[in-house]
């Protein structure tokens, strides 16, 4: 079966068309400036990138060209619409009512519409590409994958909040967590690379990228994780501030002259480490500028750093233990001087680095020693092939 994944934005759609018998991609692509002016990215598997400027008005039009791509006569992967057996999208919050995927229907869509107040910047995205292509593709069946699904495991003790309970049974206000899909992939591979069972390992995944999140995965199951009630608490981020004293909040608010709104978007686009360097929220342009003798650059990687050696002892110890570490994510994959400073700081349980294996990028790689008594791996995240595999689960 080929299977349509798709990651709709407010203003972009990320795309890939997977073989689920083989796990080939077979084609992969973006639309940009939804609404603007239009840009299509189309590749198929072992071809050139093509890249057509065209008007996507809406994101009916932008489905529209991905699949007039997807059947073009010279690089086209399909002939029909009859050779995509069903359609996998992400959706980021889904609250309470999903510990899982599930099929879309208009009762589901009704209920992810209803939590859009918790993710007001992702939900209304995800389903306005849910609802053109379900104009485009009536027949087809259609799955959500839910990035906060994978959390719906954690026990009481640490998804609620200190705040008065009332609000947790009025508004559901508590920790929901996200990168679900990312963890739950990443845990999985690790237990196969190190041919032990799911259900009997202790992980810790750190999901490094511009979005960061870790999350521990006990017997196969995540009992916590960083982000909480939306994407911006937990580790200090590209843009995002991680924790921060609520009280703290108010005060910058007063003497900035800020409303809520003003001051959010604040912490969620102008804090991280882009806030405290100055330069970037890119950790390859504060490896440059360090080097360069920035110091504020050093501090942001080196607050950055601090931040994911506390997330990892605070879940070795919720867990009683760990077996496994895993580094996952654009920064989590590529960058050996993140993961060195951070096992570094992690020799207290018995972690040992072999250099040569840390010094790779973007490979599936165990990176400890062999007599390491945590191990230590690097695993490419492929949420794509996470949410084709749910979908072909659910449609099967």
């Amino acid at each position: 079966m080929n299977v349509l994944v798709i990651n709709c934005g407010s203003s972009s759609l990320k795309y890939q068309v997977i073989n689920s018998d083989s796990e080939a991609v077979l084609a992969k692509g973006l639309c940009e400036r939804i609404g603007i002016d239009g840009r299509l990215v189309y590749q198929p598997a072992g071809g050139e990138k093509e890249i057509t400027e065209a008007a996507m008005p809406t994101h009916k039009q932008a489905i529209q060209m991905v699949i007039d791509a997807l059947m073009n006569e010279k690089t086209g992967v399909i002939k029909s619409l009859d050779e995509i057996g069903a359609v996998g999208h992400r959706v980021v919050h889904g609250g309470e009512k999903f510990a899982a995927s599930a099929i879309i229907t208009d009762e589901m869509i009704k209920v992810v519409d209803e939590c859009s107040d918790l993710a007001p910047l992702h939900n209304p995205a995800n389903l306005i590409g849910v609802r053109a292509c379900q104009e485009l593709m009536p027949n087809t069946p259609m799955v959500g994958v839910f990035d906060t699904a994978f959390h719906q495991t954690m026990p009481k003790e640490a998804y609620l909040y200190g705040v008065p309970y009332e609000y947790y049974e009025k508004y559901a206000v508590r920790k929901y967590g996200f990168h679900g899909t990312s963890h739950s992939y990443v845990s999985k591979r690790a237990a196969a690379i190190l041919n032990k069972p799911y259900e009997e390992l202790k992980t810790i995944v750190c999901h490094l990228g511009n979005g960061a999140s870790i999350c521990a995965v006990k017997n196969g199951e995540s009992v916590d994780t960083s982000m909480g009630l939306s994407p911006l608490e937990g580790l200090v981020m590209g843009t995002r501030s991680g924790d921060i004293d609520p009280s703290a909040v108010e005060f910058l608010a007063k003497k900035e002259g800020l409303d809520l709104a003003g001051i959010l978007n604040v912490l969620n686009k102008k804090s991280g480490v882009l806030g405290l360097s100055g330069v970037s929220s890119d950790f390859r342009d504060l490896e440059t500028a360090t080097n360069e003798g920035n110091e504020r650059a050093k501090a942001a990687t080196q607050v950055f750093v601090y931040r994911v050696i506390k997330y990892i002892g605070a879940y070795a110890a919720a867990m009683n233990g760990v077996d496994c570490i895993c580094f996952t994510a654009g920064v989590g994959e590529n960058d050996s001087n993140i993961r060195k400073a951070v096992c570094k700081n992690l020799s207290y349980l018995g972690i040992q680095i072999d250099e040569a294996a840390n010094a790779k990028r973007g490979e599936e790689i165990v990176i400890s020693t062999p007599d390491s008594k945590v191990k230590v791996l690097v695993i490419p995240t492929n949420e794509e092939l996470a949410i084709a595999r749910e979908t072909v689960a659910l449609v099967k």
